[in-house]
């Protein structure tokens, strides 16, 4: 079977690398004041972080179409068998269901959306590693049973400047924000249950930063090899510096730098960094 790799632009996947495993991607739209921009496409994240300091008041977000789906898919139908859909969790967009709509609505073409669970350049190594299978000429069960197994070694932290952009979003309870703002802490997030959570509660973005080194050198202390991604919204040089610090105490993990696009930005805001990893064998 020939199988295409699909994801969203949450994966905020660089288009050379998207170009290079002939992943497609479909976007996410972010509304700011009266106009909307499909992320990845019409906006950058630079761009977006620039746009939201003149803006009144929060953008919003949208999932893409069914319709998007179904256009895409069926054009992949034309060369393709099979579709491996990689999506953002399903706790925080719809995205993965309309994936599965759509899917069913073209005839001739096998579609396996697949929920990460989570978001960003850690979504993106899902999407990667289905990509080079699909290149391999592995079966789509073969894929799908890989992202499986990827799910179990999948750990991801953040932190953000201030809460209340996940609060004004929908994304973080009032009184979780609200106990943040209070006592002035840098609470670690992380996806569970599909959704995003307090981790801990940590009182400075240096104790945060550190506490995150030390959940990866517990996660990757069993001698295998992992990939771990630094993801920032715009802090390009805080990331590269924490990145050289990291990498001296833990070579045995290759490290890439990643970003919180527009869709992911517009819940954490600028200022938020993460550290995300999972087990290459």
């Amino acid at each position: 079977m020939k199988t295409a790799v699909v994801t969203d632009s949450t994966a905020y996947i660089p288009k050379e690398v998207r170009d290079k495993y002939h992943i497609h991607m479909i976007p996410l739209n972010v509304i700011i004041g009266q106009e909307a921009y499909r992320e990845e496409t019409d906006l950058s994240a630079d761009d977006f972080y620039e746009e939201i300091k003149r803006a009144d008041k929060l953008p919003t977000t949208s999932q893409p179409s069914v319709g998007q789906f179904v256009d895409l898919f069926e054009e992949l139908s034309k060369e393709y068998d099979a579709v491996i859909s990689v999506h953002l969790s399903s706790g925080i967009s719809g995205t993965y269901q309309g994936a599965i709509t759509a899917g069913e609505m073209v005839d001739g073409l096998e579609v396996r959306a697949f929920d990460t669970e989570i978001s960003c350049s850690v979504q993106g190594f899902y999407a990667i590693e289905a990509a080079q299978m699909a290149l391999d000429g592995k079966e789509p069960s073969e894929i799908i049973a890989r992202l499986d197994e990827i799910k179990k070694s999948v750990r991801a932290y953040f932190m953000v400047d201030d809460l209340s952009n996940l609060q004004r979003g929908g994304r973080l309870s009032s009184a979780q924000a609200l106990i943040g703002s209070l006592l002035q802490v840098k609470p670690l997030l992380h996806f569970q249950d599909k959704v995003i959570v307090p981790f801990e509660k940590i009182r400075t973005r240096k104790k945060a930063m550190k506490r995150i080194v030390d959940l990866l050198t517990e996660a990757t202390s069993d001698g295998g090899q992992y990939k771990a991604v630094i993801i920032h919204a715009k802090r390009e040089e805080e990331a590269k510096r924490w990145q050289a610090e990291i990498e001296a105490e833990l070579p045995n993990i290759e490290f890439d730098i990643g970003y919180f696009g527009p869709i992911i930005g517009t819940h954490l805001g600028e200022g938020a960094m993460g550290l995300g990893w999972y087990k290459v064998h």
